[in-house]
């Protein structure tokens, strides 16, 4: 029996169980989506908290051809675990960073400004190898990525001269959205004509990409024009719509990845008037049971959704009762009673009717992005369907 599959049997406080068959099925439908792109898994943040290493293969596997993080770390740690035969791009670098290791393992480093290149070339020619450099532009965005004009055309020009004397390749070329979750919002359509005068740029000067892209997951769902060369596919991977806006995960063909549970480790009868958790915010209309769900924000379970995050124990939907404290928290039960152990279902699909993770997000006046990414490392991932029949 693998560790996995004895996790699935064994009793467990709680439990954050990824589907990989459905994370397979979201790939498929995201490449289907952007026919003429390759497709990028983004799997930072420790694959929003689903687990990059178990995730980056079953996305490789249902055909992803790039995997992306936000650090180099990230990435030098999927190679470390095996991951070797596709392309991994990382993009958030500060001085000092890695190069030299991210040179060596043949990742695509990300570049917006004169100080990294400085420091991708010198890690070229301190390893003998030639490095694989993307330039990105800030296109509206306002983050990373150099600004159009001049300072855009002192770094291709830097980065021509380092790649005719074989210290580098530009590989690519890119950017990123603001506000791509936001159909019509004006900021796409000005995003992408900077992009591609940004491009236009570059190529007669010279550079030769073998991606551009600028596309994340709202843009491949919702704007085949920005498709270019190669895809960016963050939340939509796990099953999660970018925003309530698009559509529902369901209305846009993904699977939840992940589904949160812990098992009931209290049932009590109290009276009325009973006072719930620290401040007492949640008082007892009446004579009911309270169960104690073992998970609190040292779990990742917003604070926020005090008072107001739902959770399905016994087939129906509870909410939480007052605050959620470090490690547990209190729903109240009206009195039914179900047996301590029982199963309480945080979020999921929300095919058995629990809630999902954009109903947290929703609760705790946030993103669904964030309340995956949160769920912390006390809770085990429980790995599903990780053959590729799925």
């Amino acid at each position: 029996m693998s560790e996995t599959a004895a996790q699935s049997s064994a009793p467990l406080r709680a439990r954050a169980e990824i589907d990989l068959a459905a994370l397979r099925s979201n790939v498929r439908t995201l490449r289907a989506l952007a026919p003429g792109a390759a497709l990028m898994a983004v799997v930072k943040s420790d694959a929003y908290g689903h687990g990059a290493v178990p995730c980056a293969r079953a996305a490789v596997e249902a055909g992803a051809a790039w995997l992306g993080t936000a650090t180099p770390e990230e990435a030098l740690a999927l190679r470390a675990a095996g991951i070797r035969d596709v392309r991994i791009m990382c993009w958030l670098w500060t001085p000092g960073g890695p190069w030299r290791e991210a040179v060596e393992a043949d990742l695509d480093v990300s570049v917006s400004g004169m100080w990294a290149l400085r420091e991708a070339v010198e890690a070229a020619r301190a390893v003998g190898r030639t490095a694989r450099v993307q330039l990105k532009g800030d296109t509206g965005l306002g983050r990373n990525g150099c600004q159009p004009g001049a300072d855009w055309a002192e770094l291709v020009s830097e980065a021509l001269h380092a790649e005719r004397a074989g210290l580098i390749r530009i590989t690519g070329l890119w950017s990123h959205f603001a506000c791509a979750d936001e159909p019509g919002h004006p900021s796409i359509a000005a995003q992408l004509s900077t992009f591609r005068e940004m491009v236009s740029h570059a190529e007669q000067a010279g550079v030769r990409p073998e991606v551009r892209h600028i596309a994340n997951s709202p843009a491949t769902l919702t704007l085949p024009e920005a498709h270019f060369d190669l895809v960016r596919t963050g939340v939509a991977v796990y099953g999660i719509s970018p925003s309530p806006e698009i559509g529902s995960s369901a209305e846009l063909g993904l699977r939840p990845v992940m589904t949160l549970s812990a098992s009931v480790a209290l049932v009590k009868r109290v009276p009325g008037g009973h006072g719930v958790s620290y401040g007492h915010h949640y008082i007892t209309p009446g004579e009911t049971t309270l169960g104690l769900i073992p998970v609190g924000y040292a779990d990742g379970i917003p604070r926020h959704a005090s008072g107001t995050g739902p959770v399905l124990v016994g087939g129906k939907w509870r909410t939480v009762a007052g605050r959620v404290a470090m490690d547990q928290f209190v729903v109240d039960l009206g009195g039914d009673e179900p047996a301590v152990g029982s199963e309480a279902v945080l979020f999921g699909p929300g095919d058995r009717g629990e809630p999902t993770a954009e109903d947290w997000a929703q609760a705790a006046g946030t993103i669904a992005y964030e309340i995956v990414t949160r769920i912390g490392t006390r809770v085990p991932r429980v790995y599903v369907n990780e053959g590729q029949a799925g």
